[in-house]
């Protein structure tokens, strides 16, 4: 099933998040102004959540799943959902409904032409150390692609398909779909987004790979700036 927007959403161990995540997805999507599906990345989890997924995509058929065989990371989890989604639109969102998928709708409306629409966390409900390393990484990483985003960290965006789909992911690279898609001469916007706390599980990132991570990560961008292979088709026979 194809719709307007398919909502990424990867998933490791988030048994106690997935209850609620359902039924806030389901009044997203009973209310999106566009067509919309949800489609779960289970990245190797390793508790109730592939059986808890199983459960709500049988019930609705507007959600869908991929299981990992074993844990793959958050970059992983993307490149499969955007190898999947088979709409014009693909949307991202954590499963920790620290963003909410209501606020899809107030991206939709801003997208206009943009390639990428991404949201800005305000008011965050995090800790001070996690708000302090994250400000500390986007600084870094706004140094080094010049891309202009305040927050490439929040995960609520909205990516048109035929740009995702030509990302070439790596590792980490999840932290650069912003800069991905000016490399593809690709407009892109953010927009302010709510932010809640986290109810339930626990986040899978800490200091060291909040901010390590991130800068190592910017030396690999610079290579794939350097060697990334953008064209368009301009013209092409009607032969197959």
């Amino acid at each position: 099933m194809a719709f307007e927007l398919t909502v990424i959403v990867p998933v490791y161990n988030e048994s106690g998040n997935l209850e609620r995540l359902q039924n806030e997805c389901t009044r997203f999507l009973d209310n999106c102004i566009v067509s919309a599906g949800i489609l779960f990345v289970n990245d190797g989890s390793n508790d109730n959540s592939q059986a808890m997924l199983e459960n709500i995509c049988n019930k609705d058929p507007r959600f869908q799943y991929i299981s990992f065989e074993q844990n793959a990371g958050l970059s992983a989890a993307i490149k499969a959902g955007f190898d999947h989604v088979k709409g014009p639109l693909t949307g991202y969102m954590d499963a920790d409904l620290q963003t909410s998928p209501e606020d899809f709708n107030v991206l939709l409306r801003e997208m206009g032409d943009h390639a990428l629409i991404t949201g800005v966390r305000s008011g965050r409900k995090d800790s001070f150390v996690k708000n302090t390393s994250s400000k500390i990484a986007n600084s870094i990483r706004r140094a080094f692609t010049h891309d202009g985003m305040d927050d490439t960290g929040c995960p609520l965006k909205i990516i048109r398909t035929e740009y995702a789909k030509r990302i070439p992911m790596f590792k980490g690279l999840h932290r650069f779909l912003p800069a991905m898609i000016l490399l593809q001469k690709g407009s892109i916007r953010q927009f302010p987004v709510r932010h809640f706390p986290r109810i339930a599980g626990k986040s899978n990132f800490g200091l060291a790979n909040r901010l390590l991570g991130p800068l190592m990560d910017c030396f690999a961008y610079l290579w794939m700036k350097k060697k990334y292979i953008n064209y368009k088709v301009e013209k092409q026979s009607g032969h197959e």
